[in-house]
């Protein structure tokens, strides 16, 4: 086992080492060379350490350099070294971190790093949480919590009897509500079509003014951190017109949430704690290793009946708190842990400096771009860019360029009608140098691309 592990690591710090310079995309022969994995499955038992080898030699060259400090393709964050430490450790322990009898100390830390979070994000202290895989699930969660509690209102019971004849219930959505939020409205059973759309101003903003008359159990999902813009909706706004009349207010903050960390963004989701529910991602701007979602719920009991589960061989009956008791999940890794450790370890300053940097760098961002000649399209409130290369077919053009050449990678979008790429900048490792050589190759990838080769930024 010891010369495995030290193996191990010794491959992934040559891989995290090797970040900084190699280029963001995988290249073509590595990716081809995954065909090397495509062999038949073995007839017996081999050496260990032969297959850690080929994992390593055939798939670390084919995998993109999201954990690098120029991956800005999506919201993500690269692992903070003591995160990835501890999930390293974690997984050592391997728990099922269900329940707190069996895995005590999985519980209780998870217990600790949730207080932290709430008093992070300003949220209530004494709201439910729930560790899962990501802001999906984390939807998943709120929302199921919110159904338990408003059709428990309208005297329905819905976990035992379903929803064939239940009362009604009406979901509001923003204009550019996020999929995974349609998707869980989906898995819920409240339909992703049957929702009532709410106009969005020019930065993707919902317009609390435009709010229809709620009659009957409503919930109303909103957004801070518009995937595109990084806008923020109104939420504090929103809760004033909706929850006199007895909505239920849900937060999509899967990255944007953070900004209630940072003193300088927090003005963007004042407020928010009016809300019932909230959903995020750890593994986006925390900067830990994946997978990391966080849900919270105003109200625990309807979180937990909405997702608690007993069993006569189960030890469920605890003065503590059972995870299990407001996840979907039974089986579930202690994810808890590396959130814990990263929060432990840069503490409150650490975590608004690394979002107040980010933010900053988006800034510079769109600066160096506007002066190249590009267009920004959004007003850059947190670390979201969308940058305009002249025509839709020439950004087009400009984007894959900038993914081949590989300094750095960036997506490509549509918003409100415009082809444009999205710049996300949310990585602990990422340097106003990292800005400053991607943004030369994009003016240099856009001059090809429009026909002037030699173009510079």
């Amino acid at each position: 086992m010891d010369p495995l592990l030290a193996d191990a690591a010794a491959r992934a710090a040559r891989y995290l080492d090797a970040l900084p310079a190699r280029p963001v995309a995988p290249a073509t022969a590595a990716v081809a060379a995954l065909t090397g994995f495509d062999e038949p499955l073995p007839a017996g038992p081999g050496a260990a350490a032969d297959t850690l080898r080929r994992l390593d030699e055939l798939g670390s060259p084919a995998t993109s350099a999201m954990a690098g400090p120029r991956f800005f393709g999506f919201v993500i964050g690269g692992a903070l070294p003591v995160s990835l430490a501890a999930n390293w450790l974690a997984g050592a322990w391997d728990q099922n971190a269900a329940l707190f009898k069996p895995t005590p100390s999985a519980a209780k830390i998870e217990a600790v790093a949730l207080r932290w979070l709430t008093e992070l994000l300003g949220l209530p202290a004494d709201c439910a949480g729930a560790f899962v895989t990501g802001a999906t699930v984390a939807n998943f969660c709120a929302l199921a919590a919110a159904r338990h509690a408003l059709l428990k209102r309208a005297g329905w019971a819905v976990e035992a009897d379903g929803l064939f004849g239940a009362p009604p219930l009406t979901v509001i959505v923003g204009a550019e509500i996020h999929p995974s939020v349609t998707k869980s409205l989906g898995l819920l059973g409240l339909g992703r079509n049957r929702v009532i759309k709410v106009p969005v101003d020019g930065q993707g903003r919902m317009i609390a003014a435009a709010l229809p008359e709620i009659k009957g159990p409503t919930v109303v999902c909103t957004q801070v951190g518009n995937v595109n813009t990084g806008a923020c909706d109104p939420v504090a706004e929103i809760c004033r017109r909706a929850q006199p009349a007895g909505a239920w207010v849900h937060v999509d903050g899967a990255f944007g949430l953070w900004a209630a960390a940072a003193p300088s963004r927090q003005p963007l989701v004042a407020g928010m704690e009016a809300a019932d529910s909230w959903a995020t991602d750890a593994h986006k701007w925390l900067n830990v290793p994946y997978d990391a979602g966080l849900a919270f719920v105003r109200d625990g009991d309807a979180l937990r009946a909405a997702m608690a589960i007993t069993a006569e061989y189960l030890p469920t009956q605890s003065e503590f708190r059972n995870p299990a008791d407001t996840t979907p999940e039974l089986s579930r890794r202690a994810r808890g842990i590396e959130i814990w450790a990263a929060l432990r370890t840069l503490g409150r300053a650490g975590v608004a400096d690394l979002i107040e940097r980010n933010c900053a760098q988006a800034r510079r961002f769109a600066a160096r771009l506007r002066a190249g000649g590009a267009e920004i399209l959004n007003d850059v409130v947190l670390n979201q860019v969308l940058v305009v290369f002249g025509d839709a077919d020439t950004t087009r053009r400009t984007i894959e360029a900038i993914q081949d050449e590989g300094t750095c990678w960036a997506g490509i979008t549509v918003w409100q009608g415009r082809t444009a790429m999205r710049i996300s900048v949310s990585n602990w490792a990422t340097t106003d140098a990292d800005v400053d050589r991607s943004t030369e190759a994009m003016l240099r990838c856009w001059g090809a691309a429009a026909g002037r080769p030699g173009a510079s930024g």
